[in-house]
């Protein structure tokens, strides 16, 4: 009795995902062979929690479905966790490149809204930001658009993350936005 209910909690949390994961492209390619010719699928899906982490698979099959769920796994499996500023957007501008591909992602006063390509919307929408302004330069392929985007957000960096290295603290790092007084 109580195995029966371990998979029934175990099925609830398969159906019921920590994730969100979204479909960016599918590829079909086709073998010609000496009865016809034979398709195959490749998927490429972006999945995310949408409170910070991201990650992206592809995964190739005879059916499109078994290929999306390959997709889906590697992606769950590559994840990468970027610090967002009040949950909402970067902390600083960045710039990611992959082979051609190149993309350049500025952070974005509230309201701005996500402003990107189709691949990289896709990316930014699982990550959780919510105002972002981005350009896809180069490459337009969105396997390389996907890369040079989580190749950008690797590199971002929090104050926090900027302090720790330094062995400083927040406040020092922080820029000082108040005028200097005469008396300095």
């Amino acid at each position: 009795m109580a195995e029966r209910d371990n998979r029934r909690d175990r099925r609830d949390r398969d159906e019921n995902p920590e994730f969100a994961d979204r479909l960016v492209a599918i590829n079909r390619v086709s073998k010609t062979v000496k009865g016809g010719k034979r398709f195959g699928f490749a998927a490429l899906v972006v999945v995310g929690d949408q409170k910070g982490r991201v990650g992206f698979g592809k995964g190739k099959a005879k059916e499109v479905p078994e290929a999306v769920r390959k997709a889906t796994e590697q992606a769950k499996r590559s994840m990468v966790r970027v610090p967002l500023r009040d949950g909402r957007t970067l902390h600083h501008d960045i710039e990611g490149r992959h082979g051609a591909g190149k993309v350049i992602m500025r952070s974005a006063v509230a309201g701005t809204g996500i402003i990107a390509g189709g691949p990289m919307r896709a990316v930014f929408e699982m990550l959780g930001l919510q105002d972002v302004v981005a350009k896809s330069l180069g490459s337009q392929n969105p396997y390389n658009m996907i890369r040079a985007t989580i190749d950008g957000l690797k590199r971002e960096s929090s104050p926090r993350m900027v302090a720790q290295r330094r062995g400083k603290k927040v406040a020092d790092i922080l820029r000082k936005d108040e005028p200097q007084t005469a008396e300095a």
